[in-house]
């Protein structure tokens, strides 16, 4: 059984029960699983493999919690530079269903390495638009050549144009073929075991682009064999437009009445809710995936994270499509959801008549997001969403899924009197090592799995003649 130890790191952010941050420290790995977290001097002296980290910052792995990768053939296309979601997609959704299997694999992989540049460990897609011979399959086998920790969905799209629905006709598929095929997903690929590098969730797309028969009937499948579901939710305002004029509902009443508000269920991004709603999540154990580059992208709005995490509503973080955010860092969604965050105290009315903007108020310093409370998002929080309880922290038992930035880079110079927030507040660098069950996946910065540089080329092969198709 393979061995790995990591060493004499300045600090390492556990996010166990007590949040330790030990200085000095490290942890001690046996085949993926992690037997020892401490100091250096209590750690074994030596292993199969011994990464020395001095002058690192070790955490546990970021969690991506919403994503399209193939989205990554689509990234900075002209016709969708400047518009808001509901335009976008119809920029998109061509495209989307004119890629092969050889495109998914290389958009996976480069998105994937990017995730893993940056800190990702256990990635979820929400993969959907099957055309062309393309399944979920694709995505599973370019994922597993990568070696991140991957969650997929099945996701799905039937309802088209001519039924009411955005997406076109000839990019939906038949619900009946749909059902099928998530059954067969889910007894081919998925393991609910723990330390599972592969699990399965059924994912309707969207309130605009599937049936609420779709919606029941996937709902049925994923409760009968034990897997998650997932959404897109309350991203937009013409989304609720859109439900408040077809169905006569607010989003999250419309999920409600298909018995989608519950502990198995996620949605993405969750913007325009109120109060009521918010503590619905919270009494039924909803949870709810934060994308902030993405909101801010599109002109979405600012989703209210504080009072999702102040009410206990499970919250996690995502970089979501790389065409609606164009980039895969996690580590930059962790900054960008604290400054979010930030900036939504400045756009509420004042409490009285002091200024909204200082901590030294009591009616407002809670609602400051800090960066301790960002990062635990993208890691405890994460694995909450996902329902794990095998990843999010480093404890004795869970999975050896880590990574390390060095603090010696020219972005946190200046900033270490708290090394745990430098990497936060300060610009964000790339990770130095990502571990995935004990594997190194990124060694000194550079993704060592898999050869990167013929990987890229063929993806920008491919996504140019996708957009030439479309021009």
């Amino acid at each position: 059984m393979a061995t790995l130890l990591a060493k004499n790191a300045d600090v390492v952010v556990t996010m166990d029960g007590q949040r330790r941050e030990l200085k000095n420290a490290g942890l001690f790995a046996r085949d993926g699983v992690i037997e020892q977290v401490g100091f250096t001097a209590e750690l074994p002296g030596t292993a199969d493999r011994v990464l020395d980290l001095s002058g690192h910052i070790l955490l546990p792995g970021l969690i991506n919690c919403h994503h399209h990768l193939d989205q990554v053939l689509t990234r900075n296309l002209p016709a969708g530079q400047n518009t808001n979601l509901f335009p976008w997609l119809k920029a998109h959704y061509g495209i989307w269903a004119a890629r092969t299997p050889e495109d998914t694999r290389t958009a996976v992989i480069v998105g994937c390495a990017e995730l893993a540049r940056s800190g990702c460990t256990t990635v979820f897609d929400h993969a959907y638009v099957f055309k062309n011979g393309c399944k979920v399959d694709d995505q599973i086998h370019a994922a597993a050549e990568i070696g991140v920790r991957f969650v997929v969905s099945r996701g799905s799209m039937s309802l088209g144009q001519s039924k009411g629905g955005l997406p076109p006709d000839d990019c939906v598929e038949d619900e009946k073929e749909i059902l099928s095929d998530s059954v067969r997903v889910i007894e081919q690929y998925h393991n609910p075991k723990p330390g599972s590098m592969l699990q399965i969730v059924l994912a309707p797309c969207s309130p605009f682009s599937v049936t609420a028969n779709l919606m029941r009937e996937s709902a049925k499948i994923a409760r009968q064999y034990g897997v998650k579901l997932h959404t897109h939710l309350c991203e937009t305002l013409d989304e609720e437009r859109y439900t408040l004029q077809n169905v006569g509902l607010r989003p999250v009443a419309y999920m409600e009445s298909l018995d989608w508000v519950g502990k198995d269920v996620w949605y993405a991004h969750a913007v325009h809710v109120n109060d009521d709603e918010v503590r619905l999540f919270a009494a039924k154990g909803a949870g709810v995936c934060h994308c902030p580059s993405s909101n801010m992208r599109l002109a979405s709005g600012i989703a209210p994270i504080k009072k999702y995490i102040d009410a206990g509503v499970r919250t996690g973080l995502g970089v979501d499509g790389s065409a609606s955010n164009d980039g895969s860092n996690l580590l930059v969604e962790v900054r960008e959801a604290m400054l979010l965050a930030r900036l939504k105290i400045g756009l509420l009315p004042p409490a009285g008549p002091e200024t909204v903007l200082s901590t030294s108020d009591p009616l407002r310093a809670k609602e400051w997001m800090t960066a301790r409370q960002a990062l635990e998002i993208a890691t405890i929080g994460g694995a909450a969403l996902l329902g794990r309880s095998d990843i999010g922290s480093l404890e004795k038992g869970k999975c050896a899924d880590f990574f390390t930035l060095d603090l010696n880079a020219i972005a946190y110079s200046g900033g270490l009197s708290d090394p745990v927030a430098a990497i936060v507040f300060c610009a964000p660098t790339s990770a130095r090592h990502t571990v995935v069950g004990g594997r190194l996946i990124v060694d000194n910065g550079e993704v060592v799995t898999i050869d990167m540089g013929p990987i890229v080329r063929e993806n920008n092969r491919n996504a140019g003649r996708l957009a030439a198709q479309f021009a």
